[in-house]
């Protein structure tokens, strides 16, 4: 009798792309899915525009820079807006305002997750950290 093992390798192909932003600038829908690590300070990223085929892209934003150093701005297009709450702070869900990782309290591994579940509007999934909505 003859016995085959078999090992998996879904965690593997499971992971997430991991992407180091050193300046400002756009991440585009086809780069859904993946978690972008951000070690600079004062940058500010454009989140694509929400359409019809773009529903249900989702972005991670981590903060991997020193305590008490970096200001990270996600900024939605001008007709999108971001809903939802991390670590008890409420995003104002408000067309073209800006979510920020805030400098003075931010913390190395700071991170929140946007998804685009309808049209102009993203939801926050899930983060940590001290953010803001812009005012």
């Amino acid at each position: 009798m003859s016995t085959t093992s078999t090992t998996s390798n879904d965690v593997l192909r499971a992971r997430a792309k991991q992407t180091t932003i050193s300046t400002s600038g756009s991440v585009s829908a086809n780069q859904a899915g993946g978690e972008f690590n951000i070690s600079t300070d004062a940058l500010t990223i454009t989140l694509p525009e929400i359409s019809t085929e773009t529903l249900g892209m989702e972005f991670t934003f981590r903060n991997t820079g020193a305590d008490g150093n970096n200001i990270i701005t996600l900024s939605p297009a001008a007709s999108d807006a971001i809903h939802g709450t991390v670590a008890a702070i409420s995003s104002g869900g408000v067309d073209n305002k800006d979510w920020i990782n805030t400098k003075a309290t931010a913390n190395k591994g700071d991170w929140c997750t946007l998804k685009a579940v309808a049209l102009t509007d993203w939801y926050l999934t899930g983060g940590d950290g001290v953010w803001a909505s812009e005012a």
